[in-house]
């Protein structure tokens, strides 16, 4: 047998392990354990492309043909997987919530390979955030929540001892858990548009700090359903300015994503929400319009790239880590993304009619989940946190196709 890879110190890495070693671009192999049709909806991804293999675990078992569990992984491994698992790097076995995993990284240890089990599966890794201070100043502080495994990004601003928070994600932990670590009160909660790709953490977060929350109301009703929304918000409008302590942030309507979306600036910094990205725009057919919606997009589009200044931009999602920066934050200057960024760069060279074809040409495949989270956001359901999950699972795809095509992604 050839020599393995020296065993790891432990037997389990937890999701936070689990991204420390993705934003390190540490080598290790992935032996996910899920059903192929959970695989192909969503895996985990790295800042370089992640070497795996998918055998679902009930398939070991059938062909294994023990009448332990332990013994069939170790005697599928030996017949099938010796050819296609490395001896030189570690295996990390996931699984949906970390159980089955476990007895496959067993076997592997058995084995002799370097094996580790992802602590809580998938699910640990869906639900976990991590928060970086893009500014940190007296006057304007900014922090970026993101949810690795979903690709959202979420914001807290906050001055003279105020915050708002900008597009919360379903869980309100990191956000209420910030605030009290820099002392400062949650006074305003925003959704840049009705959201497709994850549940809001919106409402449920206002109405747990005492904040108002708020939303254009173009987006208070369900595009497809024609229903408006049953949830409280304030309306937000154009040219709006929302105080947070000693800056204001300024509403700009920018339909085209959805009839409601908006971005908010305080001085050069812009939060984008799902207009543009680093990588990519979004797609404007989520709410089965695009047609007309594209072209109100591109006009939404050539307003944010005309804003004098020197604009950073700061999006709603990543399609990829490797967008982030060397210190894994996701932003960049408006000027620098107009010379590399797909959408960008097409609107430039396109005239209206061109640019809205570009649009129509490279939509991903429509999610049907989106339907039902739109409506969860809406307040028409309210899931279980079991079903809100499984609604939730798999990456957004929120951009455009290429967008996933360079980050190696299958959303097409």
């Amino acid at each position: 047998m050839p020599a393995m890879a020296k065993p790891p110190n432990d037997e389990t890495w937890t999701a936070a392990d689990l991204f420390e070693r993705l934003e390190r671009r540490d080598k290790f192999f992935l032996l996910d354990v899920r059903n192929r049709d959970e695989f192909a909806r969503s895996r985990i991804e790295g800042r370089s492309p992640l070497p795996a293999v998918n055998v679902p675990y009930f398939e070991m078992l059938e062909e294994g043909g023990q009448d332990d569990m332990l013994d069939s992984v170790v005697a599928y491994v030996e017949r099938n997987l010796a050819d296609h698992l490395p001896s030189d790097l570690p295996l990390l076995a996931v699984c949906a919530k970390g159980g089955t995993s476990e007895i496959v990284a067993q076997g592997l240890r058995r084995l002799g390979y370097a094996s580790v089990n992802l602590a809580g599966g998938m699910e640990a890794w869906s639900r976990h955030y991590l928060t970086r201070a893009l500014l940190a100043g007296r006057e304007l502080a900014i922090y970026q929540v993101s949810r690795p495994a979903r690709g959202c990004l979420s914001y807290l601003v906050a001055s003279g001892g105020k915050a708002v928070v900008i597009d919360a994600l379903r869980h309100l932990d990191p956000y209420l858990a910030l605030a009290q670590n820099i002392g400062v009160t949650i006074e305003a909660v925003v959704d840049t548009h009705s959201h497709a790709d994850h549940i809001s953490g919106g409402v449920s977060l206002a109405a747990r700090s005492g904040a108002p929350y708020h939303l254009h109301p173009y987006d208070g009703i369900h595009p497809m359903d024609l229903r408006p929304a049953t949830i409280p918000y304030q309306f937000l409008r154009d040219g709006q300015t929302l105080a947070v302590g000693r800056i204001e942030l300024e509403v700009l309507h920018i339909p085209g994503h959805t009839l409601g979306m908006v971005a908010f600036r305080t001085g050069d910094y812009l939060f984008t929400g799902d207009s543009i990205f680093i990588r990519s725009i979004a797609r404007p057919d989520l709410g089965g319009k695009a047609e007309t919606w594209a072209p109100l997009y591109g006009r939404s589009l050539r307003r944010l790239v005309g804003l004098p200044g020197g604009i950073t931009v700061l999006p709603g999602h990543f399609s990829s880590l490797d967008e982030a920066d060397d210190a894994g934050r996701f932003a960049a200057p408006l000027e620098e993304l107009k010379k590399r960024n797909d959408g960008l760069l097409a609107l430039e060279r396109e005239s209206e009619e061109g640019f809205v074809r570009y649009l129509l040409e490279s939509l991903p495949k429509f999610i049907p989940e989106y339907v039902d989270i739109k409506r969860v956001n809406a307040g028409f359901l309210q899931p279980a946190e079991e079903e809100a999950a499984i609604l939730e699972s798999g990456k957004n795809v929120c951009a455009l196709s290429q967008a996933y095509a360079a980050s190696g992604g299958g959303a097409s």
